[in-house]
């Protein structure tokens, strides 16, 4: 029973293990009272989003603040690199994602992006990284992974998953493996609703979790869940609350003992069918370490109810205490992890406070390699009249985030002119006289982009078409260009190969998009 000042029976001891597992987001850019004050209490975790971080001064002050009411906190976000970037949301990512590194198919290179990746995170005081997705890409009409991805091939996501793991942990932030057991063979977004998997026991043993293999392999200190409904182990319950999953395949069978994290719990697929408090205790029970509160519920009011729904599951028998105390332990290595890997890190003159490393070059390295061309015709003779589509991404895309290959070409071949349409907008009559650039994210899984590209495509067949997101079965125009992602630094990459200002590192004459 609920009583003034908390719960009967609950002991400040409880309370403790219940604050640690917990690891919620947060409003601003500055550290709210109310967080101070839990963070003082023993709370676990934060997870930092975009809307937390505008730059790097400010991203150390933040995090040097979180640190200074509890030390052992774990700071996490989700860097993936790529399209889904938390430290360069407002710029755009300066590396490829996934998709592109896994067209590259050079693990070293994936490995040094990742190096990158996590020497930027360290500097800023970032601790876990909720990266990388190791989900295959089975659907293309997935619509949450696409370029998230490394590809469609189950070996190429376990040796780029392995070479990530091995370069972000290299520079002493905690990786982890997400969406556990795999959400590539889906083509529902678990942002919204429940997706279900599919696949047999074997067919999940040779296509989604090889990655998850190679994770544990290379020492993934963490793996993320999905809210997924596998019915080939639990018809009945998510992967992120089936304790067939989390421990009889991913403690048992893969041999994890690292800690497992949640997707927000917050997300419909699961808030709307046990609530968020509800999902949490379920998770818990079921083996997850500890829960991410990340999106549309922050605050101090809902890390208050969810602290007192756990301690109340332990008080009522639900949440065993001694599952509990696993899962806080489990978090409080992580924490004891980092703070070494922090340590020898800044000893040895690595990422660190005073850091003042350039920026890392292997990432427009890498954007230049992952691009793929048909056709003939470049470079470009004139500015041309560049037109992109825009089309709706998934929530992990941050809207603000910049894309396109408009405004990086104008910078290159003055006189480009740009126009965006959105899916209510007229197509522009295509200009007489210039090249035509046409932009495009996933055109194959957006009608409206698709019926535009054709119409466009049958005034001038000429134009050159630019796919900026996941590749389709198609390549039309009179030249097609697959970046494998729309981060800032695949446009530059298109830029240059647009405008002829640096040669890119593969001929371009009958290259094709390979099957990734």
């Amino acid at each position: 029973m609920i009583v003034r000042g908390g719960l009967s029976g609950a002991s400040p001891e409880l309370a403790g293990l219940a604050d640690t597992v917990l690891q919620p987001g947060f409003v601003g850019v500055e550290v709210p009272d109310w967080l101070r004050r839990r963070l003082a209490e023993g709370l676990g975790g934060v997870a930092l989003y975009s809307r937390n971080l505008v730059d790097s001064a400010q991203v150390r002050a933040l995090t040097a603040a979180l640190r200074a009411e509890n030390p052992d906190v774990v700071i996490a976000t989700d860097e993936e690199g790529g399209d889904v970037t938390r430290l360069e949301a407002l710029t755009g990512s300066s590396r490829p994602g996934n998709l592109a590194l896994g067209a590259v198919d050079d693990p070293e290179l994936t490995e040094r992006v990742a190096r990158g990746i996590g020497a930027d995170m360290a500097e800023a005081g970032i601790t876990l990284n909720y990266a990388p997705v190791v989900d295959v890409n089975s659907d293309l009409d997935n619509p949450v992974v696409g370029t998230r991805a490394f590809g469609s091939d189950p070996w190429l996501v376990a040796r780029h998953t392995a070479a990530w793991v091995t370069g972000l942990q290299s520079a002493g932030v905690a990786a982890c493996a997400k969406h556990f057991p795999g959400h590539g063979a889906t083509a529902v977004d678990s942002h919204n609703d429940l997706p279900t998997v599919s696949y047999s026991v074997e067919e999940l043993a040779a296509t989604t979790l090889p990655p998850y293999r190679a994770a544990i392999e290379a020492g993934v200190q963490a793996v993320m869940t999905g809210h997924l409904l596998v019915p080939a182990y639990d018809p009945d319950s998510p992967a992120t609350m089936s304790g067939r999953l989390l421990v009889g395949l991913l403690r048992e069978e893969l041999g994890f003992d690292g800690l497992i994290v949640t997707d927000a719990v917050e997300m419909p697929s699961v808030a709307e069918r046990y609530g968020v408090t509800g999902a949490a205790v379920r998770a818990l029970a079921a083996g997850a370490d500890a829960i991410c509160v990340g999106g549309e519920r922050k605050g101090a009011g809902v890390v208050g109810f969810m602290r007192n729904a756990i301690m109340a599951a332990v008080i009522d028998g639900t949440l065993p205490e001694e599952r509990l105390a696993e899962a806080a332990a489990r978090v409080r290595r992580l924490a004891a992890w980092s703070a070494e890997q922090r340590r020898v890190t800044w000893a040895t003159g690595g990422a660190g406070p005073d850091s003042t490393d350039s920026a890392d070059p292997a990432g427009l390295a890498a954007a230049r390699r992952a691009l793929r061309v048909r056709g003939e015709g470049l470079p470009l003779t004139s500015a041309p009249q560049v037109i992109e589509f825009v089309s709706e991404t998934n929530i992990a895309i941050d809207r603000a985030t910049p894309w396109g290959v408009a405004a990086p070409l104008a910078a290159l071949l003055p006189g480009t002119e740009g126009v965006r349409l959105g899916a209510d907008d007229p197509l522009p009559t295509p200009a007489d006289g210039r090249p035509l650039v046409i932009v495009v994210r996933d055109a194959h899984r957006h009608a409206w982009v698709s019926a535009g590209l054709d119409a466009l495509l049958a005034r001038r067949p000429d134009a050159v078409v630019v796919e900026m997101g996941l590749p389709g079965p198609l390549t039309p125009g009179g030249t097609h260009i697959t970046t494998h992602g729309a981060t800032t630094v695949s446009g530059q990459a298109v830029a240059e190969l647009l405008s002829g200002g640096t040669p890119t590192a593969a001929p371009l004459a009958g290259l094709t998009t390979p099957a990734v």
